[in-house]
């Protein structure tokens, strides 16, 4: 079992900065991988940048060059740095992290970019 709690949400302008953090608790030895996803009212959950054990990223076309994904493994978290906001990056971002009994999530934290 991993617990997840993400923070660093927030209301923010357009253009400005937040930085999201993910700490992980509990097995942690048996994480394979970990990830930011983020569901906006009425749409679907979808990825937004994923990095593995050995530290390879992954990134959502719509967030490339804006957003950062890293790891601080003596902490056991995991950051998303969002620079250059835009209001469509308003969701309820989620954490998760891939093991091999199944995924675990995060209850997520606001993210909301006015215009």
């Amino acid at each position: 079992q991993v617990q997840l709690v993400e923070s660093g949400g927030g209301l923010v302008q357009a253009g400005g900065s937040l930085r999201l953090s993910c700490a992980a608790s509990g097995s942690i030895f048996k994480i394979n991988a970990m990830g930011w996803y983020r569901q906006a009212p009425g749409k679907q959950r979808e990825l937004v940048a994923t990095i593995t054990r050995g530290g390879s990223t992954n990134y959502a076309d719509s967030v490339k060059g804006r957003f950062t994904i890293s790891r601080d493994n003596a902490k056991n978290t995991v950051y998303l740095q969002m620079n250059s906001l835009k209001p469509e990056d308003t969701a309820v971002y989620h954490c998760a992290a891939d093991l091999p009994v199944g995924d675990f999530w995060g209850q997520g934290t606001q993210v909301t970019v006015s215009s």
